[in-house]
């Protein structure tokens, strides 16, 4: 499944405008410790966290997560959309806290 059509079911709200919608998914990874993340995410999974800054966006880019999805409502940074925008990162929002996202994900994508 792409990040466009995930988003668009789960009615996540598109930050980035249609920057990196058309990525594929491969699963889902959840984390707030960015070094953890960057040795455990995978190419392809959604990425929930509740950081908000702009190493979001570098974290993203070096372990080509297809998407970061904020939960909760979380205000991001404008700096970090900008960013996310030039690197091609899709960052969505949802009122669902991570545990709903989680869920909803497994349902969808049957893993």
């Amino acid at each position: 499944m792409k990040v466009k059509e995930f988003a668009e079911k789960l009615e996540l709200k598109r930050l980035t405008g249609e920057s990196g919608l058309d990525k594929e998914i491969t699963g889902v990874y959840a984390c707030d410790l960015l070094s953890w993340v960057m040795s455990h995410a995978v190419k392809g999974n959604i990425w929930i966290t509740v950081i908000t800054n702009i190493n979001i966006v570098a974290v993203a880019v070096l372990t080509e997560v297809s998407c970061i999805i904020v939960p909760e409502g979380l205000k991001v940074e404008n700096v970090t959309i900008k960013k996310a925008q030039q690197q091609g990162i899709a960052i969505l929002s949802s009122s669902m806290d991570t545990y709903g996202i989680c869920c909803r994900a497994y349902t969808l994508l049957g893993k």
